[in-house]
């Protein structure tokens, strides 16, 4: 039996000396080493043997078992060695290439036109109060000089939610919610910026939703004169210190007197071009002093207190300052479109 160990030491050893592969060498692995390899056949024998040789016997096989796994081992750990170089060769980075330049972003130029207002009008005193997009009707329309029968709400086709709830047609009732707030203090010097909703049909300067900026102050002794020299500062560190204003009568139901308010073209410098039709002006605004029947629902004393209101359409803003043709572009997401604005 111990010939019979030796010879099959020295098999083994000879197979192990040409593998070729690591499948190969767990495969002689089972061959020699499994429970129905040789060594286990021969040590199953063992039971035959006498008590004499069974220690001699036993030393041999776990000597030809220990040259056989020292072998096995060794193999394995270069073939372990050699797969971790391959791996490691493959999964190598080249720290001397250049690096994949990440995309820039850029601010929305609806947001950015919005920082640029809220900054020039935080520059002059005011501070920014939001409200809810979806809206009870008072607020929306009965504060501000609108009740239910008034043929003014034909003006703004509006999505409601229910007979009481709607979504809010402009930021106008977070100047009547401010009031409410304030309860009769003064004073308030505040912009409402956010988004409204009326039922437009989408083209190149309407949309169902779009953003609009409020403005609401309240104190004694405010005039027409205040509301214009606050809108043309506004105007000028907006498009630029020669930018002139021109106000014209109009009617809303929340303020009286109102106005339009137009700038000079930017364009053209008031001389007319087709930007604003010949007429050396745009319009950006609607403006007006606060009606005193919505002081009245806001919680002050018309004989006591007067204010100025105005609001503007971010789009309308932004389409003249960057030269836009389209509303619609603001908001399909085009990179194209929006990758202009990255150094604007």
């Amino acid at each position: 039996m111990k010939e019979r160990l030796e010879a099959l030491k020295q098999e083994a050893l000879q197979e192990l000396s040409g593998v070729g592969s690591q499948q190969e060498l767990n495969d002689l692995r089972v061959k020699y080493l499994g429970k129905k390899g040789p060594l286990t056949e021969v040590l199953r024998g063992m039971g035959a043997l006498s008590a004499e040789e069974r220690p001699v016997i036993g030393q041999v096989a776990n000597d030809v078992r220990a040259a056989i796994e020292s072998v096995i081992e060794e193999k394995q750990a270069a073939y372990t060695k050699q797969e971790t170089e391959n791996r490691l060769r493959a999964e190598m980075i080249d720290v001397t290439l250049p690096g994949r330049p990440s995309q820039q972003g850029a601010v929305h130029p609806l947001s950015k036109v919005i920082q640029e207002i809220e900054d020039i009008f935080i520059g002059m005193g005011y501070t920014v109060a939001e409200g809810p997009e979806v809206e009870q009707d008072y607020y929306n329309f009965e504060a501000l000089n609108l009740p239910k029968d008034h043929p003014a709400r034909d003006m703004q086709d509006s999505f409601y939610v229910t007979d009481e709830i709607l979504m809010r047609t402009q930021t106008s009732p977070v100047q009547v919610r401010t009031m409410e707030k304030r309860k009769g203090e003064v004073p308030i010097k505040i912009i409402c910026p956010g988004k409204v909703y009326r039922r437009d049909d989408d083209d190149a300067t309407h949309s169902h939703m779009f953003q609009q900026i409020e403005g609401l102050v309240i104190d004694r002794n405010v005039r027409m004169s205040d509301l214009k020299g606050t809108l043309l500062q506004f105007v000028q560190e907006m498009y630029g210190p020669s930018t002139k204003i021109r106000m014209r009568p109009s009617f809303f139901p929340f303020t009286e007197p109102s106005v339009e308010v137009d700038v000079s073209c930017a364009m053209c410098g008031g001389e007319g071009c087709r930007t604003c039709k010949q007429t050396g002006w745009l319009e950006i605004l609607g403006a007006g002093m606060v009606h005193p029947r919505v002081l009245e629902m806001g919680g002050y004393d018309p004989k006591e207190y007067t204010g100025f209101a105005f609001g503007m359409g971010v789009e309308r803003i932004a389409m003249l300052k960057y030269g836009i043709e389209d509303i619609r572009h603001f908001y399909t997401n085009d990179l194209r479109f929006l990758k202009q604005f990255l150094h604007v």
